[in-house]
């Protein structure tokens, strides 16, 4: 069994986050189950002016309702502490557009990650982000 590090959770809450579908965000999320990974993914688009407070209530309430956290302030903090800096990671191509894409967030131990795997642009002229915070609860 892979040992439960930053890393290892990190890579887990991209790959949430990159799932195409729910039957593959499922499959992931058995797989990680079985490693002792929590792990959580929600849908996300809108604009960027409006997408800040969405993801990180997304992020915190996808956690809470998957069981990756159990809804402790401390626990709702870290969540949204990297979610706040997996959006840092995509303002400078983000401002201006839309997005849309996945969150994924995954615990491992006193690890949490939140992956963002974006669509960014206008219209069907598009490129791709990705971000990824990390806390410990």
């Amino acid at each position: 069994m892979e040992e439960i590090s930053s890393k290892v959770v990190c890579k887990a809450a991209l790959s949430m986050a990159m799932s195409s579908t729910r039957d593959e965000e499922n499959d992931i999320k058995d797989r990680l189950d079985a490693s002792n990974i929590r792990a959580a993914a929600v849908d996300f688009g809108s604009d960027f002016s409006n997408a800040i407070p969405k993801i990180l209530e997304r992020a915190v309430v996808a956690a809470r309702r998957e069981g990756v956290i159990n809804g402790s302030h401390a626990e709702e903090g870290a969540v949204a502490g990297a979610a706040h800096e997996a959006i840092q990671q995509v303002i400078g191509k983000s401002i201006g557009l839309n997005l849309g894409g996945k969150i994924g967030i995954a615990r491992g131990r006193e690890h949490i990650s939140v992956g963002l795997f974006f669509t960014v642009g206008l219209l069907n002229l598009n490129d791709v982000v990705i971000g990824l915070g990390h806390r410990v609860v």
